[in-house]
């Protein structure tokens, strides 16, 4: 069975070579009109790309700075119930004691 496969591997590339063959062989554009066309198209991927990698980092951005933002309105939260909190027991251990004294 080993043998069939390499047989069938080496027909695949012989189509593979063929279809290349014939790819070439009946192209419309000359050999330098399609080199062109190619490098045009790598281009205009190139600044795609860097387009799309602009737009991701900016809005990466734009989320590190809205999850900043909420981080801060959460530690000041936090900061303004603590003080309460601390505010809360000082003056009732305050008032606890000014009962027990009188």
């Amino acid at each position: 069975m080993s043998d069939r496969d390499g047989n069938s591997f080496v027909w695949f590339l012989a189509g593979m070579g063929l279809g290349a063959l014939v790819g070439v062989l009946y192209a419309p554009r000359s050999g330098s009109e399609t080199r062109d066309a190619i490098r045009a198209r790598a281009e205009e991927g190139r600044d795609y790309m860097r387009t799309r990698a602009r737009e991701a980092r900016d809005q990466a951005s734009q989320w590190a700075d809205r999850g900043r933002d909420v981080l801060n309105q959460q530690k000041e939260q936090f900061r303004a119930a603590y003080e309460a909190g601390r505010q809360a027991y000082h003056e009732a251990t305050t008032e606890a004691g000014g009962a027990k004294n009188p």
